[in-house]
C-alpha cells in the first residue's frame, strides 16, 4: 500500500509539472514580460535601497530603475540594428565564400564521389538566380511590423507596469509572502531571507555586469586591431551575450566565423572567432572565479539544463531570465556552498 501511495504521489507530481509547463508556454506573451520585469527589479534593487536610505520615497527608486532599463533597451536597439543590417547585406559574400570552400573540399576529396554529389545537390538550388532574388521576400516588411506593433506595445506596457510597481512595493510583497507562506514563528526569518536572496542576486549580477563590460571592451579592442569591421558593435554583443552562459559564447563564436568569412580571406577568417574564444575562456576560468568567489559557483549541468529549459519554453527571453531565477532559488533555499556552511556548524 505504501508503495502504491508513493507511485500515485509521484504520478500526481509529474502530471502537475507537465500541466504547469504547458500553462507557462501558453501564457508566454503575458508572463514572459512579467518575469523579465521581476528579474530586472531584483537586479536593480540597490538603486531603490540607495534612494530609501536617503529618506526619499520608494517612487524615486522605482522611476530611476524604470528609466535605466528603458534607456538600456533603447541603446541596445540602436547598437544592434546597424550590425544586423550589415550582416544581412554581407550574406551574399558569405554564401559565395562558403560555396567556394565547399568546391575546394570537393577537389581535395575527389575520391569521395557520393559526398561530392550530395554537396552539389545542396548548393545547386541556392545558386539559382531566380531563387536568390526571391529570398528577400522572407524578410519582415513594414506591414508585418505594423501587425506586430500592438502585441509588442502591450508587452512593453506589461513590463513597465510590473517593474515600476514591484520596485515600489517589493518590501510589502516580501512581507506578504512571509505572512501567508510561512509559519507564524518563521515569518520574520522568511522575509529576511527573501531580502537577503535579493541582495545576493543583485550583487552577483552587478559583478558579472562589470566583468562582461570588461570583456566587451577587450573584444572590441582586439577586433579593431585585426581590422574587423564594426569592432565596437562586436564588443557590445560580447558584453550582452555573455549573460547567457555556455550557449551565448557558442552562438557568438559561430557568428564571428561567418563575419570573418565576410571580412577576410584565407586562414584569417577564423581569427575573430579564435580571439574571442581565447578571451572568453580566460574570463571564464580566471577572472570570474576570482571576483565572484567559489561560494557563488553553480553546478554547470544545472546551469545548462536551466538555460535549455528557458530557451525551449520562452526562446531568447527564457535564456535571459533562467540564470537569475535559478540563482535566486538556490540562495533562497540555502543551496549554495556558503549558505550551507552555517547550517552545518550550528
Amino acid at each position: 500500500m505504501n508503495r502504491l501511495e508513493t507511485l500515485s504521489r509521484v504520478s500526481l507530481i509529474v502530471i502537475a509539472v507537465i500541466a504547469v509547463v504547458g500553462a507557462l508556454e501558453q501564457v508566454e506573451s503575458l508572463l514572459a514580460p512579467v518575469v523579465l520585469a521581476l528579474v530586472v527589479g531584483i537586479v536593480l534593487s540597490p538603486i531603490s535601497d540607495a534612494w530609501e536610505t536617503r529618506g526619499l520615497s520608494p517612487v524615486w527608486g522605482a522611476l530611476t530603475s524604470l528609466l535605466i532599463s528603458l534607456m538600456v533597451a533603447a541603446l541596445l536597439l540602436l547598437v544592434i540594428q546597424p550590425l544586423a543590417a550589415q550582416m544581412i547585406a554581407q550574406a551574399p559574400k558569405v554564401w559565395n565564400d562558403l560555396r567556394s570552400s565547399v568546391l575546394d573540399l570537393r577537389q581535395m576529396f575527389q575520391g569521395i564521389q557520393d559526398a561530392s554529389d550530395e554537396v552539389t545537390k545542396a548548393i545547386a538550388p541556392a545558386s539559382n538566380p531566380g531563387k536568390d532574388s526571391a529570398a528577400p521576400s522572407a524578410m519582415p516588411n513594414a506591414t508585418d511590423m505594423l501587425m506586430l506593433a500592438p502585441a509588442l506595445l502591450a508587452q512593453a506596457l506589461v513590463y513597465i507596469g510590473t517593474l515600476f510597481f514591484f520596485q515600489l512595493s517589493r518590501r510589502d510583497i516580501y512581507d506578504w509572502v512571509a505572512k501567508h507562506l510561512a509559519d507564524s514563528t518563521q515569518r520574520g526569518n522568511t522575509a529576511l531571507r527573501l531580502r537577503a536572496a535579493e541582495n545576493r542576486v543583485s550583487r552577483y549580477f552587478l559583478t558579472i555586469s562589470v566583468i562582461n563590460a570588461g570583456l566587451g571592451l577587450i573584444v572590441a579592442a582586439a577586433m579593431q586591431l585585426i581590422g574587423m569591421p564594426n569592432a565596437a558593435l562586436w564588443g557590445v554583443i560580447a558584453f550582452l551575450i555573455n549573460y547567457i552562459l555556455y550557449l551565448g559564447p557558442a552562438v557568438l563564436a559561430v557568428a564571428l566565423i561567418f563575419a570573418g568569412i565576410a571580412a577576410f580571406d584565407g586562414l584569417r577568417v577564423l581569427l575573430p572567432a579564435l580571439i574571442y574564444l581565447g578571451l572568453n575562456s580566460t574570463e571564464g576560468q580566471f577572472v570570474t572565479p576570482t571576483l565572484v568567489g567559489k561560494h557563488m559557483r553553480i553546478n554547470p549541468l544545472l546551469i545548462f539544463l536551466s538555460l535549455t529549459f528557458g530557451i525551449w519554453l520562452w526562446g531568447p527571453l527564457g535564456g535571459v531570465v533562467a540564470i537569475p531565477l535559478l540563482l535566486w532559488a538556490l540562495v533562497l533555499t540555502n543551496s549554495l556552498p556558503e549558505d550551507r556552511k552555517p547550517a552545518v556548524e550550528s
